[in-house]
């Protein structure tokens, strides 16, 4: 019964090990995919910052780099954090299974002597055909043929588990030296990417610094933008109420047109939060809305869409089907600007210098529709909007995440 109780704990600590190691194999992959998808971020936002600070003097949208930077590589050294103590768990759980292992070697080993001694005892008594002779009758002769058998067979037994739980516990203990190994790699690299992060801070201080030394040329700059988001804004909202007019009398007309701006509609609708982005490189630098100014004490920033500051020369592209409703100069930051419409949704792509559709063209998801702007300070950023007729929509629940 001892034996039994001590093969089914066995089996039962087996199954929970295993368990445990695909469970731990899958969060180790998840957090693997998570640490290489971070790094690729402060990789594309290096070569971002690099194109702005090739500039000697310091802007916003350098600022906005790093800023992004500090927080790619704030996600890194949490994530770091994780798997280490995920690692600590995965340490404590093999010293608990190597401990149990040797409890019930022990046990195994107590049991195989004992048995090994009342085997000795009986022998030095009589041999085993003694033994079954003395038997009298056919029946006893049989019972008695069949204990020695299972005695045997139990001492089979017993040697073979003492052998399976040494392997074990070798295996056991070599996992476990190579996860104080990765746990080692994992902190020094830790502590590394913690010296690059502070660096990364101090090269914001000093962008900050310097920019607050130019308060007034940034304030200009801000009345100018001001200006400019104010004459896109009309241009927007002009053409989107001619638009809305316009199919509101085709729909008097005719029931295909209602059908089928319906029908678009529906489809851009679906794919809320899966739209494709319209540079393939590059992050948020502006959000959507008003909200303080990075640099100037007390200034708010108005916001029709978002900013996605990118690599130099970088095509953009069309985030979902649509028509090519407007292509307008907008003096300024803003340059060329392109309005695709979607049935009754519209998304607005300014801060091009190169525009590679023409007015009416039907355009896919994905298809070119130009190339980004990079302005004087070195910083090749997109402005980048999606309207549902005259109301505005924060693109950044549209996109999909990345």
């Amino acid at each position: 019964m001892r034996r039994l109780s001590n093969c089914i704990y066995l089996i039962i600590l087996f199954q929970l090990f295993v368990l445990f190691d695909v469970n731990a194999q899958k969060n180790k992959n998840q957090l693997e995919k998570e640490k290489s998808s971070i790094q690729n971020q402060i990789k594309e936002t290096q070569q971002i910052l690099a194109q702005t600070s090739n500039k000697k003097k310091a802007s916003i949208g350098q600022l906005n780099a790093i800023k992004k930077q500090i927080e790619s590589q704030t996600k890194l050294i949490k994530a770091y954090s994780t798997e280490l103590k995920f690692l600590d768990s995965k340490i404590d759980e093999d010293e608990s299974v190597i401990n149990a292992l040797q409890n019930d070697l022990d046990n195994l080993k107590r049991e195989y002597a004992s048995m090994v001694y009342s085997l000795y005892k009986s022998s030095s008594e009589f041999n085993r055909l003694s033994f079954l002779f003395a038997s009298r009758s056919l029946t006893q002769f049989y019972m008695r043929f069949k204990y020695l058998e299972q005695y045997a067979s139990a001492r089979k037994n017993q040697v073979k588990l003492i052998t399976e739980i040494k392997n074990e516990i070798g295996e056991e203990k070599a996992t476990l030296e190579n996860a104080k190994i990765e746990k080692k790699n994992l902190l020094a690299q830790q502590l590394q990417e913690k010296e690059s992060l502070d660096k990364m801070k101090r090269d914001q201080d000093k962008v900050f610094a310097n920019l607050r030394n130019e308060e007034n040329r940034l304030s200009k700059d801000l009345s100018k933008k001001k200006s400019e988001i104010l004459k896109l804004e009309n241009l927007i909202s002009k053409l989107l109420k001619e638009e809305i007019k316009n199919t509101a009398s085709a729909n008097e007309k005719s029931t295909e047109v209602k059908v089928d701006v319906k029908n678009v509609s529906s489809s851009f609708e679906q794919s809320k939060s899966h739209l494709s982005w319209p540079v393939s490189s590059g992050f948020i630098s502006e959000k959507f809305g008003t909200h303080p100014h990075p640099v100037l004490k007390r200034v708010k920033m108005p916001n029709d869409g978002v900013n996605i500051q990118t690599k130099k020369d970088e095509q953009v592209r069309a985030v979902f089907n649509g028509v090519v409703k407007k292509i307008a100069i907008v003096p300024g930051e803003f340059k060329y600007v392109v309005i695709v419409q979607h049935g009754s949704y519209f998304t607005v792509y300014a801060k091009l210098k190169k525009v590679n559709v023409k007015m009416g063209h039907q355009i896919a998801r994905n298809d070119v529709i130009g190339e980004v702007n990079t302005d004087v300070d070195g910083v090749s950023e997109l402005q980048f909007q999606v309207w549902k007729n005259t109301q505005k929509l924060d693109p950044e629940l549209w996109l999909a995440k990345r």
